[in-house]
């Protein structure tokens, strides 16, 4: 029996220029909302879209956009991590910035401007996280999810009732972030102190309102 060749790609290391180029792929694809597919189906699938106002419209085009910005900046945090931490894996965020796309897109919004600078941010801290300690890369997801999570309730709180499409994905998304903030401080990640999470919550507070609007 003949067997098959290995594969020479796979076992291959990768040099600091293979590195560089994936990291500018990813960048690409991410701020271009190209190229990146869901390996799970949107949660809004198969349900129809509610009957909006204007305003209403207007409103949950703001709040899809500062999520599809946060999930922005988580694959540019793992993506920083990926560079420096010892961790074997490094969680990427394709579906729930796959299905923030498609539902910007569904409401005839944009994504922010705003994403670039917010992504080169989130990609520093998490290469300066990722290479003082695994603890400090771990600590810092779970706080990261904690801020999250806490976006997200208010989201949810805000949406219109009958927009059940937006109101579905935040809560999968909801659900999804929980899982991954415990899982990182079971893994052994660093709870942070009050003060330095309360540093991060003035950040994002900077991020959801700036990128409300643009």
């Amino acid at each position: 029996m003949n067997r098959p060749a290995p594969d020479t790609r796979a076992a291959r290391r990768l040099t600091s220029i293979d590195k560089l180029i994936c990291e500018a792929d990813t960048l690409l694809r991410t701020l271009s909302n190209r190229g990146h597919a869901a390996s799970r189906p949107s949660p809004a699938e198969g349900h129809r879209e509610a009957r909006l106002s204007e305003s209403e419209r207007a409103h949950v085009a703001g709040l899809m956009r500062v999520n599809h910005t946060g999930e922005v900046c988580a694959q540019a945090l793992y993506q920083g991590q990926a560079l420096t931490a010892k961790l074997p894996t490094v969680r990427e965020e394709m579906q729930h910035l796959a299905w923030c796309a498609e539902r910007l897109r569904q409401l005839n919004a944009r994504p922010s401007v705003l994403n670039p600078a917010w992504y080169g941010l989130s990609f520093t801290l998490g290469a300066l996280a990722g290479a003082v300690s695994d603890a400090l890369s771990l600590g810092f997801v779970a706080a990261t999810e904690e801020r999250v999570c806490e976006h997200l309730k208010d989201h949810l709180r805000q949406l219109p009732e009958q927009d059940r499409r937006s109101r579905l994905i935040l809560q999968r998304m909801l659900e999804d972030e929980e899982r991954h903030g415990q899982h990182a401080l079971d893994a052994g990640g660093t709870d942070f102190p009050a003060p330095v999470k309360n540093a991060m919550s003035a950040l994002a507070r900077v991020m959801t309102r700036t990128s409300y609007y643009i």
